[in-house]
């Protein structure tokens, strides 16, 4: 289904590990839901940010949001036609919903890349993709050396859309629809620490209005920029 190559099994068994561990956390966690999708680990947690929280985040998004970028850099230009910038983990806001991040997962802080903003205007969309790293993939060794592996992601909604701007999971045949303050958190591997091809997902078209998202992916390892 991926072009994945699993580079050994040391780094299943340890992603497997984190799997375990952050699954466990989150079922215990009475505010956090887990969203039937029987091959796919994915939780939802309501009002995780509050609406100032979030309007500050937009405005942090619109400061400096650039044409979004792919890691492979041949795709088509329409593949991913949003606009998105790093978010400076300085700024006290940023740090603090990184760090809430965190302690919802409890993934270790280290682990975690800086927080993503991104914005979609009407008809703007990120199509089908992963997001771990294809081992044959030319960027993979730099990848290898700066954490490895993505491990989950946790993706939070920053704004309300009066039309379109779901995350769909083709593979699971369900769509989350954007809901101002929402997190969405998911496994990108499946139970034994391979990739989990069922983890693809898009952000479908924003029809009317604008979406505002904010995005942490976890390493494997402690993640080196």
């Amino acid at each position: 289904m991926s072009e994945f190559v699993d580079d050994g099994g040391v780094a299943s068994v340890a992603r497997a590990r984190i799997g375990n561990a952050v699954r466990a956390r989150l079922d215990r966690n009475p505010m956090v839901s887990r969203i039937d999708a029987p091959h796919l680990e994915i939780y939802g947690r309501q009002e995780f940010l509050s609406a100032e929280e979030c309007a500050g985040l937009r405005d942090l998004i619109d400061a400096g949001a650039q044409p979004s970028s792919l890691f492979s850099g041949s795709a088509n230009a329409d593949y991913r036609t949003s606009a998105s910038c790093n978010l400076s983990p300085w700024d006290p806001l940023v740090s603090a919903v990184s760090d809430r991040i965190c302690a919802l997962t409890g993934i270790a802080a280290d682990h975690g890349e800086t927080l993503q903003g991104q914005r979609y205007h009407p008809g703007q969309e990120y199509k089908p993709h992963w997001d771990y790293f294809p081992v044959t993939a030319n960027y993979w060794p730099a990848m290898l050396k700066t954490g490895g592996q993505r491990s989950w992601t946790a993706m939070i909604y920053l704004s309300p859309v009066e039309a379109g701007g779901e995350t769909h999971f083709p593979h699971c045949e369900f769509m989350v629809p954007p809901v101002e303050g929402m997190l969405l958190i998911w496994n990108n591997m499946d139970r034994d620490g391979s990739p989990n091809g069922s983890s693809l997902h898009a952000a479908r078209p924003v029809e009317q209005g604008t979406k505002y998202v904010v995005t942490k992916w976890f390493r494997e390892r402690p993640w080196r920029p």
